[in-house]
């Protein structure tokens, strides 16, 4: 079966098809200081032949200049960071790059600890040029001990890098005085809050380096995504120069944008049929394209945004399966975050040697893990940014054949503007990535983090950029830090380095534990902890559903029993916010557009069990939970009392804000490198800073994460679009194509899509165009 079939078989559904020819290769020579040994390994693995892009960023790192290499996926970018660290490795073997009687060292990082080991198990051929490790939270005392005291090349991530190596530098001095390459793969991942916290570590980690008396060249790994020289510097701190002509060939490829059709709707409550149209679940709609493409042996991965989307995605394809062939049920399978280490490894193997043939994952999988011969991707709604889905498409056809993409469009406005708006999504540049290394809720914790390591003086007030001196002061006064003759000095008893959340998950895992036997069964984010393991909550995990019988927030776990309940059950919440600091404003006549600091206070009050099948509200819960607070940034809009006036009725008000923020928020990751996960927003007919009409779109993280701020920078063209998605939608009063949101905490209650159009078009009337 050609992939490219099921296209032309649901015509219907397919809003756009691109095809994108062949590719022919542009070749260069070995460059002449690549070690024989390293060589001869290359040629082991059939490589004999490289790419000019793969040259030119190994030519340069080899001669000590920092590179960012930024081409599509599968164009052998590892190359680029491989030749020359082993080269070192190699040549360090006998003596001349010895720096003060201490061999080179390579550190190679990555987001995951799954790329991280995928990576090591691409090096087997190295065995006899390096002494290869992974360091992360899966390692025994003994291998991490092994690690520390014999390897050479040592493969982490941010968080392990963080938490455990630098505060402990004095045990892997060894490793650190020899530190001759820093490898970051898949640096487009670094964006918001997670990016800045990444360029701290990177900071501390090139302090302590020096501190043993290394200076390393860094070599960075990245999708193809605008200005990598710009984001490579904000997370070294250094200049740093670019490799972005792709050299590599490409087969064949065909896009398919595809959008569910429209389902008769049921009402909320219901109580019956309403004209309000529904789509068909992108995630139902996904498992149907992967039972047809297992049935024709086309090795398919399917990547979701959530992890009960991608059981859900693959618990449909099995049961269809079932009918079919039972014999091919056990060829499709889950992998996602929250599983424990063995059973992620033994997906990979089954996944690397086709014993599975379908596969649905959340991220986990998104990164540049290598597995060869995939025929197809289907990606379930936009993953957020144009270069995160080409980096999803680019994991089929990596051996040379044709390949098939597939985006099936969510119930959300942003995937609807851009089935029907090809263009924006495969015609646009790729974005570049957005994160502010100076943000004061991210640097205080580093800096903190850093004089545990080693005492702050003035002269590391450059390394960790202009608000290091302010931040430095800010924990002295509040008696974190003590100044002495040799700088300032850590005070407390506490690990500095538990005070930054690098992932921003809200603090530790909460842990899922069946009541019945103690097992662990798996873990869930801090920060949504509250919304999906809360008491009564119904937790599905690898096909099994579970209620949840308590949930202690004390010591962050959640009690379980097995269960299978004809219900699911969705949390809702209260969300109230307050402005801090106006620190930008633009005027547009009776319309004002300001950016600035914010509190936000969220509280998950209750939750609804809904029948699964016909989606009837059962009931609804009370819950007794706290309220959390968030300090962040944002940006708003107002419009002046009398243009709301004129504009609308006062009765719409509410329903018209409401519904212009829910579709502002699906919109901004159309500009910004964020998904509405990202960001939240309140909309209220009078809000009582400002006395007047507001709608506020702010960052989901502590201190900003640059989305509000990027959002405000082009705010005519945001809402400009915001408009025209919800004025081309087909539905007549709202939808989830449009207006309606899958993260309401007021149940999407009230919504005007007609005054929302009306609102918005008197916000945009003096608007710069």
């Amino acid at each position: 079966m050609d992939p490219v079939d099921i296209v032309a078989r649901h015509a219907d559904r397919v809003t756009h098809v691109e095809h994108l020819e062949a590719r022919d290769a542009v070749f260069a020579d070995w460059p002449a200081w690549v070690d024989p040994e390293v060589q001869d390994m290359y040629a082991a693995d059939g490589i004999t032949h490289l790419w000019g892009h793969q040259v030119e960023a190994a030519n340069l790192a080899h001669s000590g200049q920092h590179v960012v290499i930024a081409t599509g996926t599968a164009s052998g970018k590892s190359f680029a960071y491989q030749a020359p660290a082993l080269t070192a490795l190699a040549t360090g073997r006998t003596g001349s790059p010895l720096r003060g009687f201490r061999a080179p060292t390579v550190m190679y990082l990555s987001p995951t600890k799954a790329l991280a080991a995928d990576q090591l198990l691409g090096l087997a051929g190295a065995k006899g040029l390096m002494r290869g490790a992974t360091v992360d939270g899966d390692n025994s005392r003994e291998e991490r001990a092994w690690a520390r005291d014999h390897a050479n090349y040592i493969l982490t991530n941010p968080d392990t890098l963080h938490h455990t190596m630098l505060p402990a530098h004095a045990r892997w001095s060894r490793f650190f005085g020899g530190l001759h390459y820093v490898v970051i793969d898949e640096c487009h991942h670094y964006r918001g809050v997670f990016g800045a916290h990444l360029a701290q570590i990177i900071r501390r980690l090139r302090r302590i380096a020096a501190h043993y008396g290394a200076e390393p060249t860094f070599i960075l790994a990245s999708a193809t995504i605008a200005h990598p020289e710009v984001s490579a510097g904000r997370i070294t701190g250094l200049d740093v120069r670019a490799v972005t002509e792709d050299a590599s060939p490409h087969g064949p490829s065909t896009i398919a944008l595809w959008e569910p059709p429209l389902l008769a709707g049921t009402d909320s409550s219901g109580l019956g049929e309403t004209q309000t149209p529904i789509r068909r679940s992108a995630t139902t709609e996904a498992g149907e394209i992967l039972t047809d493409l297992v049935v024709g042996g086309i090795r398919t991965l399917v990547f979701v945004r959530s992890r009960r989307g991608a059981e859900s995605v693959s618990l449909g394809a099995q049961r269809r399966l079932g009918e079919v062939d039972p014999d091919l049920v056990s060829r499709v399978a889950t992998y996602r975050g929250g599983y424990l280490p063995e059973d992620r490894r033994e997906l990979e193997r089954q996944l690397r040697s086709g014993e599975l043939l379908g596969l649905a994952s959340t991220n986990a999988l998104e990164l540049g893990i290598d597995i060869a011969g995939l025929d197809a991707v289907i990606s379930v709604g936009y993953p957020g940014t144009r270069a995160a889905l080409q980096q999803q498409f680019g994991r089929a056809g990596r051996s040379g054949q044709s390949a098939l993409g597939v985006m099936v469009a969510r119930d959300d406005p942003l995937d609807t503007y851009l089935v029907h708006h090809p263009e924006a999504l495969l015609d646009a540049p790729v974005e570049a990535t957005v994160f502010d290394p100076d943000n004061p809720y991210v640097l205080g914790p580093h800096l903190a983090a850093a004089a545990q390591e080693l005492p702050l003086t003035a002269s590391d007030f450059d390394l960790f950029g202009p608000r290091a001196e302010a931040g430095v002061q800010a924990l002295t006064d509040a008696g974190w830090l003590r100044k002495r003759p040799a700088g300032w000095f850590w005070t407390k008893r506490e690990r500095a380095s538990n005070l930054a959340d690098i992932r921003s998950s809200g603090g530790s895992p909460v842990q899922i534990v069946d009541a019945a036997t103690g097992r662990l069964i798996g873990t869930v984010d801090a920060s949504s902890a509250d919304s999906t393991v809360h008491q009564g909550a119904v937790y599905v995990h690898q096909g099994d559903s579970f209620l949840v019988d308590e949930y202690d927030l004390e010591h962050g776990v959640a009690a379980v029993h097995r269960d299978d309940p004809d219900y699911s059950t969705t949390a809702r919440s209260l969300t109230e916010i307050s402005i801090a600091e106006a620190e930008r404003t633009q005027v547009w006549g009776d319309a004002g557009m300001t950016f600035g600091s914010v509190e936000v206070a969220h509280q998950v009050m209750s939750y609804l069990k809904r029948r699964n099948r016909s989606g009837e509200v059962l009931g609804e819960e009370h819950l007794d939970l706290p309220s959390r607070s968030l300090q962040t940034k944002a940006v708003w809009w107002t419009l002046s009392p009398e243009a709301v006036a004129e504009a609308l009725d006062q009765a719409d008000v509410p329903g018209a804000a409401h519904a212009a923020e829910h579709a502002a928020i699906g919109m901004l990751p159309l500009l910004a490198t964020c998904d509405r996960w990202d960001i939240g927003g309140v909309s209220t007919a009078m809000h009582p800073d400002t006395g007047t009409l507001t709608v506020f779109v702010y960052d989901g993280y502590p201190g900003g994460a640059g989305f509000a701020e990027r959002g405000y920078d082009l705010a005519a063209r945001w809402l400009q679009v915001t408009r025209d998605a919800i004025k081309s939608c087909e539905c007549s009063g709202g939808c989830p194509s449009c207006v309606h949101s899958p993260k309401c905490g007021n149940g999407n209650e009230p919504l005007d899509k007609a005054a929302a159009i009306t609102l918005l078009d008197a916000l945009l009337r003096q608007s710069p165009r």
